[in-house]
């Protein structure tokens, strides 16, 4: 596993934190508009992800980039997670990534 360069587990929320670092995040994508998805993160709100492929709509898509603005990553690489996923548990990841149990998570 590769440490060099580690990606934070982020939604919304917590991306402001980030700005300028690698993060990883999931979105259901919204809308494709060249080159960028608009999606909604797992906890409610809008990212927009600079990519260079389209995904389907209502898809779940990892995205791990860097955090262009509060609301914005350029992404590195996506996966596809299909049209279904706990966004519940993800989002509780992301808590506890960024929370008391930092120093566990990379």
């Amino acid at each position: 596993m590769d440490t060099s360069s580690p990606a934070v587990f982020v939604n919304a929320e917590l991306l402001k934190m980030y700005q300028g670092r690698r993060v990883r995040a999931v979105v259901q994508v919204m809308r494709n508009e060249g080159g960028l998805i608009v999606g909604q993160s797992t906890d409610g709100h809008q990212l927009t992800v600079k990519v260079s492929q389209a995904f389907p709509l209502s898809h779940f898509v990892e995205v791990i980039g860097i955090a262009d603005g509060n609301q914005s990553i350029r992404a590195e690489i996506c996966t596809d997670f299909g049209d279904t996923y706990d966004t519940l548990a993800y989002n509780g990841l992301c808590q506890l990534a960024n929370g008391k149990f930092k120093n566990l998570f990379l």
